[in-house]
């Protein structure tokens, strides 16, 4: 793989105490899953982009989508710095939608 790929990584702590906030992060949730994010733990999304140009992008309909109230982090970092995660309880996970081909069967 081809390490000028970038890993977008979102986390955030929204309030969940009122109806309204409970609608915004539910709101933020279903944006950050159509716009390809995947779960790597509650609260926390990632998302695979082939260079700065599209992280740019990612970042800018983050901050249209992102709730008024809670914390939401972004961290970008690179493929390669990525790989190197070690898991120290649990598995690593295997999951397609990570390759390089041009043909994704979910």
């Amino acid at each position: 793989m081809s390490y000028r790929y970038m890993r977008i990584i979102v986390l955030f702590d929204l309030p969940s105490t009122t109806y309204i906030d409970q609608k915004a992060y539910r709101t933020f949730h279903k944006f950050l899953v159509n716009d390809g994010f995947v779960m790597m733990q509650e609260s926390v999304y990632c998302k695979l982009a082939l260079n700065m140009s599209v992280v740019n992008g990612v970042k800018a309909r983050l901050k249209a989508h992102a709730p008024k109230k809670g914390d939401v982090e972004i961290l970008v970092i690179t493929e390669k710095q990525f790989s190197k995660i070690e898991y120290l309880v649990g598995e690593k996970q295997s999951i397609i939608e990570d390759s390089e081909e041009r043909m994704i069967i979910l």
